[in-house]
C-alpha cells in the first residue's frame, strides 16, 4: 500500500519544475519594445483615417441638397415658435388666475409649480398678513410726546 501513495503524490506534482527564467534589463526592454512596435502599428494610419474621415464629413455637407437645408431650418425655426407658444400660453394663464384669485401676476410668474397652487398660496398669504393702515400725515416727522408726572432734576 505505500506504494501506491507515492505513485499518487508523483502524478499530482507532474513533471519536474523548471528552474525560474530571470531577464535582464536589456532583454525587458527588447520585449517591450517590440510588444510597443505590435501596438503602435495597430494604429499607425489614424491620422490618416481621421482625415479621410473629416474630409467625407465636409463632402457630406457639401453636397446636401437646398431642400435638406431648408428643411433643417425649418424644423428649427418650428422648435422656436412651439417654444415662444407655450411661454405665451402660460403668460395668458398667470394673467388669467392672477386676476381670477387677485394676486400679483407678476409674482406669480415667477414661481414654478402649478399656477392655480400658486396663486391660491398668494391669495392664503394675503389674507393672513395683517392690513396697516395708510398714514396721510403730509410726509411730516413727528416725534412723540412723552407726558410724564415725574420732574426732571439736573
Amino acid at each position: 500500500m505505500p506504494e501506491n501513495t507515492e505513485t499518487v503524490e508523483n502524478a499530482t506534482q507532474g513533471a519536474p519544475a523548471e528552474p525560474e527564467r530571470t531577464f535582464t534589463q536589456a532583454e525587458m526592454d527588447a520585449i517591450i519594445g517590440d510588444r510597443l512596435k505590435r501596438e503602435r502599428a495597430k494604429y499607425a494610419d489614424y491620422d490618416e483615417a481621421k482625415a479621410a474621415l473629416d474630409e467625407l464629413t465636409q463632402l457630406k455637407e457639401a453636397n446636401k441638397s437646398e431642400l435638406e437645408k431648408a428643411v433643417e431650418e425649418r424644423d428649427k425655426y418650428k422648435a422656436e415658435i412651439e417654444a415662444m407658444k407655450a411661454e405665451k400660453e402660460h403668460a395668458d394663464l398667470v394673467a388669467k388666475v392672477a386676476a381670477e384669485q387677485g394676486v400679483d401676476a407678476s409674482l406669480l410668474a415667477r414661481m414654478s409649480g402649478d399656477v392655480e397652487d400658486n396663486a391660491a398660496f398668494l391669495k392664503a398669504q394675503m389674507e393672513n398678513t395683517p392690513k396697516y393702515e395708510a398714514v396721510h400725515d403730509g410726509g411730516e416727522v413727528k416725534i412723540p410726546q412723552v407726558k410724564t408726572d415725574i420732574p426732571i432734576i439736573f
